[in-house]
């Protein structure tokens, strides 16, 4: 028998994990295992065909990270989207055997489009299942929200973006070739195709990030996102550069947390200008220039 929670999670920020910290005291209190229900795609691909998500966490990072809180069941949006909420409940009920659900402050569900949470806690006596509301979780001034975290990474704002998440935002993807640049100017470096085209990419510019393989293994790192306009490219890359790195990395799968935007693109009169810029650049990352570090 289980306690369940019912949503999205995308970003599984800190407003979440406040929720899921409520689902395992509630476990624990009544002896019953923390489920955590979520869907395989936002719900909205759904409801509107041609709604493109910008997604903080990928199907596979918010598995991850939600079954340090519980059980997590993956439904198919599609499956679930014709249920009143009693039918919802009443599924959840004979199939999985959630005894109690613990609902977000503004969560909804079903399509009855129901609005008040008494409304929910009646349909849900009447199939077994104590409907329990929680109240919204503020992190000082801020209102921590997916939407607030998507706004972050569109503007640069890593600081805002971590404080929001409760650790820095991560883009994970396959290092591809590219057009060799930057070995002639000193600084290699490897261009990262993300694994998934639905993955929020932050603006344009230049970041402090730690690299992490899948071994584990981490490194500090720079890294570019943008069209480098020095050099004449047109498209839009995601290139880092790891300082002391040697070795070929094409093929591999990298991890990259974003630490703090250090300055937007630009373009430069000549490539000594550019030069002279990356290793002023390189100061903002451990080990990187004299001073180096992740300053604040």
């Amino acid at each position: 028998m289980s306690v369940a929670t019912i949503g999205f999670f995308d970003g599984v920020h800190r407003g979440h994990r406040f929720l899921f910290e409520h689902l395992r005291a509630l476990a624990e209190e009544h002896g019953l295992q923390p489920l955590i229900v979520t869907f395989a795609s936002h719900p909205r691909q759904v409801l509107q065909s041609d709604y493109r998500p910008r997604l903080i966490t990928t199907l596979d990072e918010r598995r991850r990270l939600l079954q340090a809180y519980g059980e997590v069941l993956v439904l198919q949006f599609e499956e679930v989207q014709p249920l009143t909420a009693q039918q919802f409940m009443e599924r959840l009920h004979t199939q999985y055997g959630v005894q109690m659900l613990l609902m977000g402050y503004d969560h909804r569900f079903g399509s009855d489009r129901l609005v008040h949470p008494q409304d929910y806690r009646r349909l849900g006596s009447r199939c077994g299942v104590e409907v329990v509301t929680m109240s919204e979780f503020i992190a000082g001034e801020f209102h921590v929200s997916s939407t607030e975290i998507r706004q972050a990474l569109e503007t640069g704002n890593m600081v805002l973006a971590q404080e929001l998440l409760g650790r820095p935002y991560a883009l994970t993807g396959t290092v591809v070739r590219g057009r060799g640049i930057g070995h002639t100017i000193g600084f290699p470096t490897a261009n990262i195709q993300p694994d998934s085209g639905d993955k929020i990419i932050p603006r344009n510019g230049v970041y402090a990030v730690e690299v992490q393989w899948a071994d584990g293994q981490r490194a500090p790192a720079l890294c570019n996102i943008g069209t480098n306009p020095t050099v004449g490219n047109s498209e839009r890359t995601i290139e880092v550069f790891i300082p002391g790195f040697e070795g070929d990395l094409y093929g591999e799968t990298l991890i990259l947390d974003f630490v703090r935007y250090i300055r937007e693109e630009r373009r430069f009169d000549s490539l000594d200008a550019l030069r002279a810029q990356i290793k002023r650049d390189l100061a903002y990352i451990p080990g990187g220039g004299p001073g180096g570090g992740f300053p604040g």
